[in-house]
């Protein structure tokens, strides 16, 4: 294998200079610069990371944790997205991405710390987190290795977070609802350490508010972001509140799972209740019928969250907080009430 002492032994060139060419140093003459890296290609020289990680006392590796990752979790390919945004984002910077799954029990064996140590990567995204997580407050606490939050807004100077803003993408969906003529609105909502779904109900509460409907906590249910958990939410509404002609669902797949107790129990979506979701997943626009929802872009999620990690590492930003807009995507799934 060739190393930087014999491609200087060709190009007729110290190591050094060898060595600021290959790593892109603007001292280098430009002539010079093509001569190396095409004798580089000659001899088919391949950097050793690690012995370049030892000299720079950077690993040029980042890591996504993940919680909770699940097989259950693939039909909304929420964190797929964001994993393909951060590995497009971290590929073009030169930065290498690895994945790690972790879950409340695990995080109470080994702390954030430790796995950044122990897996030699300079900083992390974590997606996934609950608010009541072991590492939330570690995360924050900690110095050493800078992190970037998915969906949960706190910042230091090592943290930083990226959310689309699920209040104000809430309070537009159950908007459109009372557009079309419905106040008798239910909620179907994840569950409580989820900061999304705080965020989601204070959209639904502001929206009401601002249209004089009375807010009724007994119209909310929770169905823990899963389609089974929006089924069974579907069911009690449907026992408890006959009279309600529209449901907003905090994630697709709950008003995936609304949609098939609704189909199930002889109702029509949106002939006798009108559906809307959350997040635009793939088979929001596939499902009959075609489900209202709101986007929010996963990819960019990912994309500008390493971007935003990859600054704080290089010392290229004081930003800690991202915030991405989102979009009503108007399908099948709602009725105006007020056309007949």
């Amino acid at each position: 294998m060739a190393t930087i002492k014999d491609i200087a032994r060709k190009a007729g060139v110290s190591v050094t200079t060898v060595s600021r060419a290959l790593n892109g140093y603007d001292d280098v003459n430009e002539t010079t610069r093509k001569k190396i890296k095409q004798v580089a290609e000659e001899l088919a020289y391949s950097p050793n990371a690690v012995a370049r990680s030892l000299v720079s006392k950077k690993t040029r590796t980042i890591g996504l944790i993940i919680s909770d990752i699940n097989r259950a979790g693939a039909k909304d390919a929420f964190a797929y997205e964001v994993l393909c945004g951060i590995n497009d984002r971290a590929g073009d910077l030169n930065y290498d991405l690895l994945l790690f799954s972790t879950n409340p029990s695990k995080q109470m064996e080994k702390s954030y710390t430790a796995l950044c140590k122990e897996r030699n990567v300079e900083g992390a995204i974590i997606s996934g987190l609950r608010l009541d997580d072991p590492y939330l407050q570690e995360v924050i606490d900690q110095n050493s290795f800078p992190c970037v939050l998915i969906d949960i807004p706190r910042t230091g100077d090592n943290v930083a977070y990226i959310a689309s803003d699920s209040r104000a993408g809430a309070a537009t969906a159950v908007q459109h609802l009372l557009d079309y003529g419905h106040t008798e609105i239910a909620m179907i909502n994840g569950h409580d350490q989820a900061y999304v779904s705080r965020e989601r109900l204070a959209g639904y509460k502001d929206a009401l508010e601002q249209a004089n409907v009375p807010f009724r906590e007994e119209l909310v249910y929770d169905g823990a972001f899963t389609e089974d958990g929006g089924a069974e939410a579907m069911y009690q509404i449907l026992l408890r509140h006959p009279q309600a002609t529209a449901v907003f669902c905090a994630s697709d797949l709950m008003a995936l799972g609304a949609m098939r107790t609704l189909e199930k129990t002889g109702r029509r979506v949106p002939g006798d209740i009108s559906i809307v979701g959350f997040d635009d997943i793939n088979i929001a626009s596939y499902c009959s019928p075609k489900l209202t929802t709101i986007r929010q872009d996963k990819y960019e999620m990912g994309y500008r969250g390493a971007q935003l990690l990859i600054d704080m590492l290089d010392d290229r930003t004081d930003n800690r907080k991202v915030t991405l807009g989102n979009q009503l995507i108007i399908r099948e799934s709602t009725r105006n009430l007020r056309e007949g």
